[in-house]
């Protein structure tokens, strides 16, 4: 089943949250299906730019047909996030007025059962945002360890089956390759209570959630995006977030804190006022945004989202 339809999360609070100049240099690190995408290519004109990242070569053949019908000021980068420093320099860019972050897997990528992203449907064992990269959640389900798969499982999914999951995981591939989505949730489903099965929200989500940031490397390219991303803005330039679980918002509170706050930066008797040091960096939102009960309603995907802004200021 092939699905182009994706509804952009937070559309109007992250196109606001940019502050988009029409003559800027501006970055979409997600490109997907060009939703966020479009709305910032719409607010250019011919001296803005806007360039795009995404490793899915589906997404970029899709997004390019749809922003080309916009304008032809944006360039789309077929790579990983992470590498948003080098792949600037190569086109000549070295800072911009704003960079968007629209992270997790789109809804396109949820809905092709081909991609093996969903325990909703039964599609070999896959989950690579990069078709040409070589980890698949097959090897890891196969190849790992009881120790790594539990390391997995409890850090990335914060499941607390983790232990029975990964044993009975150990235990079926003795005697059979587990190899489609649904044999993997039939085993996630036999290694908890029926209590848990019966509570609202998919059984295997989780323990889903936990392969798909393993497979793709997702937080430790978080980091380097988002380090490589601050370091690019122009001033009065701004990053815009959107997470939707605990584990990527946490590391996004945490980077913008770290550049937003000098510890230990009190005045005192001993201290001029003006040779205080005050941060480059301010984050614009202090209460995380989320989205409206009817942007819920009409798109329950968005329910667990939430946007930061940090901006830099000198």
């Amino acid at each position: 089943m092939k699905n182009d339809l994706h509804i952009p999360v937070l559309l109007n609070e992250a196109i606001a949250g940019l502050n988009i100049k029409s003559d800027g240099i501006y970055v979409d690190m997600t490109l997907g299906r060009a939703g966020h995408s479009s709305e910032i290519l719409k607010k250019l004109n011919n001296e803005g730019c806007l360039i795009c990242f995404d490793q899915d070569l589906e997404a970029i053949a899709y997004s390019k047909e749809k922003l080309s019908s916009i304008s032809n000021n944006f360039q789309i980068i077929n790579d990983n996030f992470r590498n948003i420093e080098k792949d600037l320099n190569q086109i000549n860019i070295s800072k911009v007025d704003g960079v968007l972050f629209d992270l997790g897997v789109s809804s396109p990528q949820f809905d092709e059962d081909y991609r093996g992203f969903s325990y909703r449907y039964d599609a070999p064992l896959d989950m690579r945002m990069n078709q040409n990269s070589s980890l698949t959640a097959k090897d890891i389900v196969n190849n790992y360890s009881f120790d790594e798969l539990l390391r997995v499982f409890k850090e990335y999914g914060e499941d607390k089956y983790s232990y029975q999951i990964a044993k009975n995981i150990c235990k079926r591939r003795e005697t059979k390759l587990i190899e489609t989505t649904l044999e993997l949730v039939d085993i996630i489903k036999a290694s908890k209570p029926k209590k848990e099965l019966e509570k609202v929200g998919h059984p295997a989500k989780q323990i889903f959630q936990a392969l798909r940031i393993e497979v793709n490397d997702e937080l430790n390219a978080l980091e380097e995006a988002l380090e490589g991303a601050i370091k690019r803005l122009n001033i009065n330039g701004r990053i815009v977030v959107i997470t939707f679980q605990s584990l990527e918002d946490r590391i996004v509170k945490n980077i913008f804190k770290k550049y937003s706050v000098i510890e230990g930066n009190r005045i005192n008797d001993y201290i001029n006022p003006k040779d205080i040091k005050t941060p480059d960096y301010q984050v614009v939102n202090r209460k995380v945004i989320t989205p409206s009960e009817e942007e819920v309603r009409g798109n329950h995907r968005s329910k667990s989202a939430k946007l930061r802004i940090l901006e830099k200021i000198k």
